[in-house]
């Protein structure tokens, strides 16, 4: 782990991925884990967590140290109170959606959340191709935050590559998770700097 870590030193933020096997058909790890990364990272941790009742679970992350903890807005029962909590811990707090939920009923409280991360693939599983059909929605995310003046990161999750990261940018996005792209490269902190300069050169 610690290697793998090393690795992508040169990122901003380490994404986790937490799957519970019930909100998503997929099983990863849980606190104990997020905790030994935490330990180890080189970089600061922003945690996904896919996962059932995140108003009970949620909590518990940001107390390990987590730079930021994103949970689903079609999993939480009361997303601001949640988002609320997790920053008085002092972990930014970020609300996911997936491709198909609509983003409309976040305009009124942008300002609850630090992060809001559009899924570009269906959550559960790795090395999905990216929805290009999910770049609509992130643009009227976006057009709604800049006239509201929000500061709120517009964050994108899957199939996230150099020709993928441009679409993502112009449509609005300033925050990407980039898996495969990067771990499946020969040399991941290179492949960090390309997506990096790429989204930059593609950003309004």
């Amino acid at each position: 782990m610690q290697t793998e870590l090393a690795r992508i030193a040169g990122a901003d933020f380490v994404h986790v991925d937490v799957m519970d096997n019930h909100f998503v058909p997929n099983l990863t790890f849980g606190p104990q884990m997020v905790g030994r990364i935490q330990e180890t990272s080189p970089v600061p941790l922003d945690v996904h967590l896919m996962i059932d009742d995140p108003d009970r679970w949620a909590p518990e992350y940001a107390e390990l140290g987590a730079a930021s903890v994103t949970f689903h807005l079609e999993a939480a029962a009361s997303p601001v109170a949640l988002a609320r909590r997790l920053r008085s811990i002092g972990a930014r707090a970020g609300v996911a959606v997936k491709p198909a939920t609509p983003v409309e009923n976040l305009f009124d409280v942008l300002n609850e959340f630090d992060q809001i991360l559009v899924m570009t693939v269906e959550p559960g599983f790795g090395g999905q191709s990216f929805l290009p059909e999910t770049m609509p929605k992130l643009r009227t995310l976006a057009d709604e935050a800049k006239r509201r003046g929000s500061s709120v990161w517009l964050q994108v999750d899957g199939g996230i590559g150099e020709s993928t990261i441009a679409q993502a940018a112009e449509a609005g996005a300033d925050t990407f998770v980039a898996g495969s792209a990067v771990f499946g490269a020969d040399d991941p902190d290179r492949a960090i700097q390309t997506l990096r300069s790429t989204a930059s050169r593609h950003t309004h």
